[in-house]
C-alpha cells in the first residue's frame, strides 16, 4: 500500500498549498490513502467544516487534530457528523470529548487503515497516558489481522516522547509520525521491526514565518515579552511537508519511507515511484 501523511496545515496558505499540490502527488505517487493533520487549518487555530472540506476536496482521506482541536467551537459538533475527522484518543475520560480518537477506514479497493491520533504530555497540557491509549487501539485492531495498515499521529512537543512512541509501536504500526512543531525533521527511517518513523512531518505552511505565523508578533513577544495581538498565519506560498510510505501487502510493515516537501521555500524532489 502507498500511504502519505502531511503535517499541520496552517491557515489559508496551507490549505491552498494542498489544493495546488496534493492532487498531483496522489497521481504521481499512486497514493492509496492520505492523512493530513489539520488542527491549525482555520486561521491558524482549530478547524471548521469549510476548512476541512477544502482539505478533503484536495485529496485527503482522513484529518487528524491536536491541542487546538476545539479552538473553533463548531468543531465540537462537526466532529460528531464527520467520521473522517479524528481527535486525540487520550483526552481525560471525564472530559467526554466528542468524536473518536481512532478508527478503521476502508479504501476503495477494500483495504483497511487504522488511524490513531494522540497528544504528548511533555511540555503540553496534562492528558491521559498516550502510550496506554495507543496500546488500547492497537490491540483492538491489530496490524495484519484487522488492519492492513496502521498510522499513528503523535502530536507532541518533545522529540524524545515522539521517538519513544515510534519504538513502542515498532512492528505493530506501518507509520508513526510526529506533528505539532511544524518543522520537518531529517530522520525518516524504518525502525528495526519494520515501522516507518519520522519525528515531525513538518507543517503545510509558508516557511517565511515563525512556525507558519507572520513573524512580527512572535518576534515582538520574544524580544519585549509583550503581546501586541493575536498570531496570524503567514500568507505567502506554502511548502507542503509530509512523509511517503510504501508497505508490504503481506505484513503491513514499511518497505520504504521518504520525506515529501513540495512548493515554497523548502521544496525538494518528490519521491520517485
Amino acid at each position: 500500500m502507498r500511504l502519505a501523511f502531511f503535517g499541520d496545515v496552517v491557515g489559508k496558505s496551507g490549505r491552498d498549498g494542498l489544493s495546488d499540490h496534493l492532487p498531483g502527488l496522489r497521481r504521481d505517487l499512486r497514493l492509496d490513502f492520505v492523512v493530513v493533520n489539520a488542527e491549525n487549518a482555520a486561521g491558524g487555530f482549530g478547524i471548521t467544516e469549510n476548512t476541512a472540506n477544502d482539505i478533503f476536496n484536495a485529496g485527503a482521506d482522513v484529518l487528524t487534530l491536536g491541542n487546538h482541536s476545539w479552538d473553533q467551537r463548531e468543531a465540537l459538533t462537526y466532529i460528531v457528523r464527520e467520521p473522517r475527522l479524528i481527535r486525540p484518543a487520550n483526552y481525560p475520560r471525564l472530559m467526554d470529548a466528542p468524536g473518536r480518537g481512532a478508527d478503521v477506514f476502508v479504501t476503495p479497493d477494500g483495504r483497511r487503515v487504522l488511524v490513531i491520533n494522540v497528544l504528548g504530555r511533555v511540555h503540553m497540557d496534562p492528558m491521559d497516558d498516550p502510550f496506554s491509549a495507543v496500546e488500547r487501539e492497537l490491540e483492538a485492531a491489530p496490524l495484519g489481522v484487522v488492519a492492513d495498515a496502521v498510522i499513528v499521529d503523535m502530536h507532541a512537543e518533545a522529540t524524545s516522547e515522539k521517538m519513544g512512541m515510534g519504538h513502542f509501536c515498532d512492528g505493530r504500526a506501518s507509520l508513526v509520525v510526529g506533528t505539532h512543531t511544524h518543522v520537518p525533521t531529517a530522520d525518516a527511517q524504518i525502525l528495526p521491526h519494520g515501522t516507518a518513523y519520522q519525528t515531525d512531518a513538518g507543517g503545510c505552511c509558508d516557511y517565511d514565518s515563525v512556525i507558519g505565523n507572520d513573524k512580527e508578533e512572535p518576534l515582538r513577544r520574544f524580544t519585549t515579552r509583550l503581546s501586541g495581538g493575536r498570531y496570524t498565519p503567514a500568507s505567502g506560498p506554502a511548502t507542503i511537508c509530509g512523509v511517503f510510505v510504501e508497505t508490504d501487502d503481506r505484513t503491513g510493515l514499511a518497505k520504504r519511507v521518504e520525506p515529501i516537501r513540495v512548493g515554497g521555500r523548502l521544496s525538494q524532489a518528490i519521491p520517485q515511484v
